[in-house]
């Protein structure tokens, strides 16, 4: 029983349990086979917030549908945001969360940019930690599962104008998912000429749904060309090579080194990313934040002196890059299999995620 918890900000988070919670059969038969972004959970949080009263209401309730006025400017003017983090089941019982102070802070910064008031940040960590309270046996125990958690915000009230919204909705969804690209060894990208994904001043930074429906059409392209995902390359030269369409990326060089994208203003600043950078250096390994071309890719693979490429995401974790084509040709990469240092981090990452090493960073919480 959960009941209620302390005071957050002067606000009180609830729990109203689910009248009608999945069955634990029926249960039991979803997270066999959850495959990703589809099975959800008897829960959410939600906290609502408006000029006059601040965020107030604050609850874990069954999971529900919202009622929304037509006018309301989240339907109109897309002023959303989100973010994506998961729950692993410890070995020894119980469940933990993965470097959640950072969501936290992204989450803040993402609010700003689109001009919505900033959560708090002990009020977002405290409504992932009882979600996960109320739902912690919706986690899979298998191998690659884990409870994938979605914290967001939408402007509401009824209104049509160009201003931003003086009411809000934020909630938490959760949902059992295995791999998020459950049968490919190794992922197939298209780099599209036609799109890009920011530009420096935009909202490249955020993690907003407008990012990601205006990557959907670049998303198409790749899959009618028979890849898994597009590459996206910087709006001013078309040559840098920037990010996925939900993913960072790395390459892995023959004499050990690693490179990524800096980070400049058009890249979201993945929490995947950040880890590895600092598991990577911490084993002695050479790692470079800077400008790669497109060309300098193909050429480096073609050469042999480009080893590894891989993308990383809290969805998608480690996944390795084989091949890359476009309009001008394409080429493969270590003879699209996943490389060694590719494996190495992603043990290292996900042994800390899951408890099965040691974690000297503080990057796990258990709940």
């Amino acid at each position: 029983m959960i009941g209620e918890i302390d005071e957050v900000n002067g606000k009180s988070l609830v729990f109203e349990p689910a009248a009608k919670p999945v069955p634990a059969d029926e249960r039991a038969r979803l997270l066999v086979d959850p495959g990703f972004g589809r099975v959800f959970t008897d829960h959410m949080a939600i906290i609502e917030y408006d000029d006059q009263k601040g965020w107030h209401d604050a609850r874990i309730t069954a999971r529900q549908s919202f009622e929304m006025d037509p006018a309301s400017p989240v339907l109109h003017y897309a002023q959303e945001i989100f973010e994506g983090m998961k729950a692993y089941r410890r070995p020894k019982g119980g469940a933990a969360l993965f470097r959640p102070d950072a969501n936290a802070r992204r989450f803040v910064q993402s609010a700003i940019r689109l001009a919505m008031p900033p959560l708090p940040e002990e009020m977002f960590l405290e409504s992932i930690r009882e979600l996960v309270r109320a739902d912690r046996e919706w986690i899979p125990d298998t191998e690659d599962g884990s409870l994938y958690l979605r914290p967001f915000m939408i402007a509401s009230g009824s209104f049509l104008g160009m201003r931003s919204s003086t009411q809000f909705i934020y909630a938490v969804i959760a949902s059992s998912v295995g791999s998020y690209f459950k049968d490919a060894p190794s992922l197939s990208l298209w780099v599209t000429r036609d799109y890009v994904r920011a530009v420096r001043g935009g909202t490249g930074e955020a993690k907003c749904g407008g990012n990601y429906a205006g990557s959907l059409i670049a998303q198409a392209e790749a899959i009618r060309n028979g890849c898994d995902q597009v590459v996206f390359l910087d709006a001013i030269e078309h040559k840098w090579v920037e990010e996925l369409g939900g993913m960072n990326v790395f390459f892995v060089f023959d004499d050990g080194s690693m490179q990524t994208p800096p980070l400049d203003g058009t890249i979201l600043h993945g929490v995947t990313r950040d880890s590895l950078l600092r598991l990577a250096r911490d084993m002695g390994l050479t790692v470079r934040e800077e400008l790669y071309s497109v060309d300098q890719w193909k050429a480096d693979a073609e050469s042999g002196r480009l080893t590894e490429s891989f993308a990383c995401g809290t969805a998608a974790v480690v996944t390795p890059i084989g091949s890359v084509k476009g309009v001008d040709g394409g080429f493969t990469i270590g003879g699209q299999s996943s490389g060694p240092l590719t494996m190495r981090l992603r043990s290292a990452l996900v042994d800390i995620q899951r408890g099965d090493a040691p974690d000297p960073y503080g990057w796990t919480e258990i709940i």
